[in-house]
């Protein structure tokens, strides 16, 4: 497999048009519009959110963001990796590059909100066994019973 890089970018960069079409589209297969929470690439370029961009080859594969909730959390954002990527471990690879992202800059728990339908199984898995588990609503979110809300505390 190539080189992975994952690094800091815009949300607003020119080859991401594909990754954020993937990602609407996978919010919008299954989950009524009213449980969508997913953001744009204009929204994810607020100042409390680090935006990152896993490449292979150079190529955009996988995103992820971390927004900074201000009160010593943090809430993952936008994690997604294309279809035809997976089944490499680039999910956990994301997922743990946004956990040091979160330790680095000082906060003390992460945070996220996931469907809570089957399609959503895998993901779910991948954030039990990276240690978050199941909480109720945070931030600004509601209870949903399209949602699934997890925590880990970061060490």
């Amino acid at each position: 497999m190539d080189e992975i890089i994952i690094g800091r970018e815009s949300p607003l960069g020119a080859d991401l048009a594909l990754l954020f079409e993937r990602h609407t589209a996978a919010m919008h297969e299954d989950t009524p519009p009213g449980s969508i929470h997913m953001m744009d690439a204009g929204r994810l370029c607020d100042p409390s959110i680090s935006f990152f961009v896993m490449r292979r080859a150079g190529h955009a594969v996988g995103m992820g963001a971390v927004k900074d909730l201000g009160d010593g959390g943090g809430e993952i954002k936008s994690m997604h990796i294309l279809a035809e990527a997976r089944g490499h471990g680039l999910a956990r690879i994301m997922l743990n590059h946004l956990i040091i992202e979160a330790r680095t800059a000082g906060l003390q728990r992460l945070s996220l909100e996931t469907g809570s339908q089957a399609s959503f199984e895998p993901a779910r898995t991948l954030y039990r066994t990276a240690g978050f588990t199941e909480c109720a609503p945070f931030a600004d979110y509601g209870p949903d019973p399209n949602s699934t809300f997890m925590t880990c505390l970061l060490r």
